[in-house]
């Protein structure tokens, strides 16, 4: 069964994001842990979150997925802008405790002129001391496309930063399609190629979850602009193969794609009707 599902806001609480997900026949679904340009979290409320694991659990829900807001920087030049940033990480990760087992994906951030290297230097170091022994959740750094001073655009950048990441057992990757497409991945003429690039680099165990989404752009422009499924540079077909391959088939599937939930809601049913 194919685990897909989309991004919603938490402002009504979560048994609500759990019964509109069912609603359009999603069985995952992510959520921004805050308001995505930051600030402070909404009060967690542990029946609301009973309530949502109930939900899960009668639904055949797949793992979800928390995402960090857009402004949680952790390899910026400005230390302010690094402080923030581990608290976000630091609070998201104690509050992902009340949803033990799931995802907490984030951007790996931008170094802002100091360089990738000090930029994944910094970004180790905050996971290292935010990251704890019992935390039930897995960390996932995005894959980005590329653009001003992003880190993670290459392979190569997330496997450094998960080489020097302690607690190994609790990080992984979250891949993107629009984002590697735009970072120049051929994922439409070359899926297997850049998966077993993937493997070879950073071991297709770490793959926790697919940011699926259509691109605005042409592969490799570094631009960073969502297109909803099947009317990008990325291409219906392409996609089909993605949900239905081998190594990918069986992980949670969440859209970013510009829609409204009804919008949403016809992704679903059209990427359902393609799943073998």
């Amino acid at each position: 069964m194919l685990n897909i599902g989309y991004h919603l806001s938490i402002s009504n609480g979560f048994e609500a994001i759990g019964k509109q997900a069912i609603e359009i026949n999603a069985n995952t679904f992510q959520f921004f842990t805050r308001n995505p340009r930051g600030g402070a979290a909404r009060k967690i409320e542990q029946a609301d979150v009973d309530a949502l694991k109930k939900l899960m659990a009668e639904n055949g829900f797949s793992q979800i997925l928390a995402h960090a807001p857009y402004t949680m920087n952790l390899c910026s030049a400005k230390s302010e802008t690094r402080e923030f940033a581990f608290n976000t990480l630091s609070d998201d990760l104690q509050r992902m405790e009340y949803l033990p087992g799931n995802l907490y994906n984030f951007h790996p951030g931008s170094h802002t002129g100091q360089g990738v290297e000090t930029g994944i230097e910094q970004i180790i170091s905050a996971l290292n001391k935010a990251m704890f022994p019992e935390m039930k959740t897995t960390v996932l750094l995005e894959t980005m496309a590329g653009k001003g001073t992003e880190v993670g655009s290459r392979f190569e950048e997330l496997a450094e930063i998960i080489d020097g990441v302690e607690l190994k057992d609790k990080i992984g990757v979250c891949l993107d399609t629009c984002h590697i497409f735009d970072a120049g991945y051929d994922i439409v003429n070359r899926l297997d190629d850049v998966l077993n690039e993937f493997d070879r680099v950073i071991g297709l165990e770490r793959l926790k979850a697919i940011h699926l989404n259509d691109s605005m752009n042409y592969l490799g422009c570094h631009k960073d602009r969502h297109q909803k499924i099947g009317e990008g540079g990325i291409g219906l077909e392409a996609f089909e193969r993605i949900i239905n391959n081998a190594h990918l088939k069986s992980l949670p599937f969440f859209l970013e794609t510009p829609n409204d939930i009804d919008g949403y809601a016809y992704e679903i049913r059209l990427l359902r009707d393609l799943a073998k």
